[in-house]
């Protein structure tokens, strides 16, 4: 069976031209690994790969969700096992692209057995949230588990949520699960991976620029079917990028500049933070800086004819 290719960066890097000509160049099949890719109304929002896109190279896993539902990494690894185990076994390569480090940890190392956690401990915990910020949330989660609050960075609010629901669900910390996890879907031997870090300040320009043609292309006209048919605040297609503003702004509560300026920075903080964590989880992945989409085929392929022989 052919090793996989896995393609990480951050938002707006590049991640779904490369997959398209990798899959084209090399018999392979897109397999998604972002987390609001996933949601069948999140079709610009995500910026999901679009018709003309996928017209060429099957896609697995895209737009399949619906956003009143709350899709768990575990449930994306229980889907994508049978995918790429079907894409190999017909002597094809599957490439897996997504900016959800998470998926793809646990696509390469396991995932820990968490117990679900009840809709009432996560209102809770926003309560909480709400009340005391993320410095406050981050205060409570080093008094009943230091591992994760040393590990999260100040500004994470989506991890230290997650963290301290699982300590109040379970009255357990969330690094003791994580000690214990699940065989991988990939051994070593049956994976590439790569990581796109091109320059920062060229992609925090493409990040605005891109969620411009967002407006454009229909992502204020998403983000009103999705407050029309009241999905709640607290589930995460809610929170995809610029979402959040959007939202506000359709309820009248601030204006257009105002919710267009506060979603570009809010994606590029998290660009910042999807940096950090490929420094942190994958430190070993081979980095590709430049941009270039030549350039980022040549590395692939010259790193590919090494681990598929």
């Amino acid at each position: 069976m052919r090793p996989a290719i896995l393609i990480h960066g951050p938002t707006a890097s590049g991640k779904t031209e490369l997959s398209i000509e990798i899959a084209r160049k090399l018999n392979g099949e897109i397999v998604n690994a972002d987390s609001m890719q996933v949601y069948r109304e999140l079709k610009v929002i995500s910026a999901r790969p679009d018709e003309e896109e996928m017209a060429d190279v099957p896609h697995h896993l895209f737009g399949h969700v619906p956003a009143s539902e709350r899709f768990s990494t575990g449930q994306w690894l229980e889907q994508v096992r049978p995918v790429i185990e079907d894409i190999q076994k017909r002597g094809k390569t599957a490439v897996v692209v997504g900016g959800t480090g998470l998926y793809l940890l646990a696509l390469t190392e396991g995932l820990s057995e968490i117990p679900p956690v009840p809709e009432d401990v996560r209102h809770e915990v926003m309560d909480i949230l709400k009340a005391d910020g993320v410095r406050g949330l981050k205060v409570r989660l080093q008094v009943v588990d230091p591992d994760a609050a040393r590990r999260i960075e100040d500004n994470d609010r989506q991890r230290l949520m997650r963290a301290y629901e699982v300590w109040l669900a379970t009255g357990k910390s969330l690094t003791s699960f994580q000690s214990n996890r699940s065989n991988p879907v990939l051994n070593p031997d049956e994976w590439l991976g790569v990581a796109l870090t091109p320059p920062r300040a060229k992609l925090y320009a493409r990040i605005d620029k891109r969620f411009e043609g967002m407006l454009m292309e229909g992502a204020m006209e998403e983000a009103r079917e999705l407050v029309r048919l009241n999905v709640d605040p607290d589930l995460p297609a809610m929170k995809a990028h610029g979402m959040p503003w959007l939202s506000a702004f359709i309820r009248g509560e601030i204006n257009s500049t105002m919710a267009a300026e506060n979603a570009k920075r809010d994606t590029r903080r998290y660009a910042k933070r999807q940096f950090t964590w490929i420094g942190r989880q994958f430190p070993f992945w081979p980095r590709i800086p430049g941009a270039d989409l030549k350039t980022r085929m040549r590395v692939v392929s010259a790193l590919y004819k090494e681990v598929d022989r």
